[in-house]
């Protein structure tokens, strides 16, 4: 029998500094875990990729206060230009929807996922923490009370004590593939695609230009904001083998869309895509876990796959923190509970679109509701009780929408605002619940509870108290009588009650939660 590591341990190592691993990075360092992550390759990535960040992403950026970096670093998509021998039809393939109160973030940003990276691996430094370079996972193996991993660096070969490792390593994941974990679907050899960052002299900026092509070829030119540069890509046949010099690309590029004025130069990234349709059996083994493409790998039809990672890393740092701080350990098995089922429908949704392309179906050009991602639930994962309530509008394990309100001094207040951060919040709406929050006992350990009243009087001993004069919070929520509701750190309800409200509450928190009574002491590896 394995006998249990000697050496000190850190909280969370985690392997794969993508968007993935760096969100949930920042995500552990702000709840006071000491996190390292580490990453293989000697720079951050260089292309645009995954260029689309949903709505419900940018929600999870801002949570994690990188947000106003990505909008800085994007831009709203542009129309769609589809190129039909001498004329261009114009087709919007992005809806445009118009911010409201319970969506501040409407539409889908386009940013290269350089970009991404870059803004992220900023966050991280905020933080304190670093991205290990040229660091790359070697093997690992578990024993009761952690993992130790052998890490394979710049000053050689070294081994890291960790209370958990998570696997954020990309479709080849080191780390799944140590663990045995099947990964199911297919890789599609014969269909692949070419794409390039680069300059296309003669191309307008203002549109997405598409040449579609019979068989399923195609091209296609997105101009990348702030910047000179296009994403390019281009279809080929089936069994084509191609070259990915300048020259070669650029004839191409001419010949496939039949536009002799156009040359295509100065590339700065290219790839061949081979579509990848996949999902793991299992999402953890003990005290691993893995998240992003390591869990699932998408078709670029969509923009889902850089985003269903991202939320991957939001539900699981929540989790991890509150098990270190004496949660259930439980708790971790409800991340694979509630974020396979959303991946496998995330592929079927993707690859419907990818495969639309090929038979020139506009439906699988336009983008709409699904894709914002803003109505994906947990309502049947186990973390929601058989006898939960509902409100008119919602269910416990729905996304709790951003709402406006007015404080004591009559300014205006965002709903997200106060759910920024950390912690759990609770909302007592109406007299009632505003008595039974105020003496809603919380646990001294893991993530602390802010609370909230809204209508419920002045003189309630809550964190802030607030005013729904317009009724738009009520509207939203769908309320109409005295209702608590527990929000969950990753933004998702925790629970509804309207009667026995304190009890209801905290059956809920008891799953998610270190005992009422649990002293909030450090664990090992963990920051005082």
């Amino acid at each position: 029998m394995k006998t249990e590591p000697k050496s000190e341990l850190i909280d969370v190592l985690v392997v794969g500094a993508g968007p993935t691993g760096t969100a949930l990075a920042i995500d552990l360092a702000r709840r006071g875990l000491v996190v390292r992550i580490i990453d293989k390759a000697p720079r951050a990535f260089e292309g645009s990729r995954a260029k689309g960040v949903q709505p419900r992403s940018l929600e999870v950026l801002e949570d994690l206060c990188v947000l106003d970096d990505i909008l800085a670093g994007g831009a709203s998509y542009p129309p769609l230009g589809v190129h039909a021998g001498p004329l261009t039809i114009p087709w919007h393939m992005v809806s445009r929807n118009k911010v409201t109160s319970d969506v501040p973030h409407p539409n889908t940003w386009l940013i290269p996922q350089f970009r991404t990276d870059a803004v992220l691996r900023d966050g991280l430094l905020r933080m304190g923490v670093a991205v290990e370079k040229n660091c790359e996972l070697v093997g690992f193996e578990q024993y009761p009370n952690g993992v130790v991993a052998t890490l394979s660096g710049p000053n050689g070969v070294d081994e890291i004590c960790a209370r958990y490792l998570v696997g954020a390593d990309g479709a080849a994941s080191t780390v799944r593939k140590t663990m045995g974990i099947g990964f199911e679907g297919k890789t599609d050899e014969a269909d692949r695609m070419i794409i390039v960052d680069a300059v296309v002299d003669g191309l307008s900026r203002d549109r997405w230009h598409v040449w579609p092509r019979p068989g399923g070829r195609f091209v296609g030119a997105c101009p990348l904001p702030h910047s000179d540069r296009f994403q390019v890509m281009i279809r080929l046949q089936l069994g084509e083998e191609p070259t990915l010099d300048e020259a070669d690309l650029d004839a191409r590029f001419r010949a496939q869309t039949g536009e002799k004025g156009l040359r295509l130069t100065r590339i700065s990234w290219k790839s061949v895509f081979r579509p990848n349709i996949r999902l793991a059996e299992r999402y953890r083994l003990d005290r691993v876990f893995i998240a992003g493409d390591a869990a699932h790998v998408h078709p670029p039809a969509g923009a889902q796959g850089l985003n269903t990672g991202l939320q991957d890393a939001y539900n699981l740092g929540w989790k991890l923190g509150q098990v270190l701080a004496g949660a259930p350990d439980s708790l971790l098995d409800t991340y694979e509970a509630e974020r396979q089922p959303i991946a496998a429908g995330v592929l079927g949704l993707a690859t419907k679109k990818y495969e639309g392309l090929a038979k020139l179906d506009p439906s699988s050009i336009k983008r709409g509701d699904d894709e914002r991602q803003l109505g994906l639930h947990y309502r049947d994962g186990p973390l929601v009780m058989a006898d939960a309530e509902r409100t008119a509008t919602l269910r416990v394990g729905d996304r709790a929408p951003d709402a406006k309100l007015l404080n004591a001094t009559g300014g205006g207040q965002r709903l997200f605002d106060l759910f920024r951060g950390p912690h759990f919040t609770a909302i007592a709406y109406g007299a009632a619940a505003a008595e039974e929050l105020a003496t809603l006992p919380w646990p001294k350990a893991g993530a602390e509870l802010r609370t909230v009243a809204v209508n419920g009087g002045d003189q309630i001993d809550t964190d802030a108290v607030f005013a729904d004069i317009t009724g738009s919070f009520a509207r939203i929520y769908g309320l109409t009588d005295s209702t608590l509701l527990l929000i969950r750190p990753d933004g998702y309800i925790g629970s509804i009650a309207t009667t026995e409200m304190t009890r209801v509450s905290l059956a809920s928190a008891a799953a998610m939660t270190p005992a009422a009574d649990a002293p909030a002491v450090p664990e090992i590896g963990r920051k005082a």
